[in-house]
């Protein structure tokens, strides 16, 4: 099956129509504008946002997956700190679902979303690792900022997805999405095509994924299309 078609875009395929946000950082076309403005709200505050990641291939986000499913990256626990990696498939599936999303069912797939940090309060040399920790530390202010903006509507259309309460995922206050426009980009989602891009492709776990991927919609993908 050829996943060259615009109808493969929300699962990180096709050919989107990205530009280069910050250097190496490309996003979809229709958010540079909404985040240059709020990039320039956050400078007239003193912080500078640096995106951290943003647009993300089906490939790439494949790669994370299987790369802590063979232990080459490390699995964290739902605080952040590394854990053992699990013999049991089903269980290793759970255990990387806690901070990554499915390869095909990223946000970062559909060029609306990026992380952020405010590179201002990187001391020298430091190496981010997109961490609770880092929010609550040397990016808390930055992240109150964030905060101010997206509760009086003041974001230009940017907001945060993975909160408490919604679906399984931890909570990652560094993850933002432009809403507008990533709504449009998953209107042609569909779970069907998503079964059938994992049953032509090398996934780790991917016996247990096809097996449970029902539940796993109603749990990590579903609840994050807000």
């Amino acid at each position: 099956m050829n996943f060259d078609g615009d109808e493969f875009l929300p699962y990180g395929l096709g050919r989107p129509n990205l530009v280069e946000a910050q250097p190496g950082y490309f996003v979809d076309s229709e958010v540079t504008l909404f985040l240059d403005k709020l990039t320039q709200s956050a400078k007239v505050c003193g912080f500078e946002l640096r995106i951290e990641s943003a647009y993300r291939p089906f490939e790439k986000q494949l790669s994370i997956w299987n790369r802590k499913a063979r232990g080459e990256l490390p699995l964290l626990d739902d605080k952040g700190n590394v854990m053992v990696r699990p013999q049991d498939e089903e269980e290793l599936m759970y255990a990387i679902l806690t901070w990554s999303a499915l390869p095909g069912a990223s946000r970062h797939h559909l060029g609306t979303d990026i992380d952020v940090v405010d590179a201002a309060a990187c001391p020298e040399g430091y190496e981010v690792e997109l961490t609770p920790a880092e929010c609550t530390g040397m990016f808390a202010k930055f992240h109150e900022f964030l905060t101010s903006r997206f509760e009086a509507g003041e974001a230009f259309g940017f907001d945060r997805v993975f909160v408490p309460g919604r679906g399984k995922i931890r909570p990652e206050g560094w993850h933002i999405a432009h809403l507008p426009t990533s709504r449009k980009r998953l209107q042609n989602f569909s779970l069907e095509t998503l079964r059938r891009i994992y049953e032509q492709s090398d996934m780790a776990c991917k016996k247990v994924v096809l097996a449970r991927l029902d539940s796993l919609a109603e749990e990590y993908i579903y609840p994050y299309f807000v």
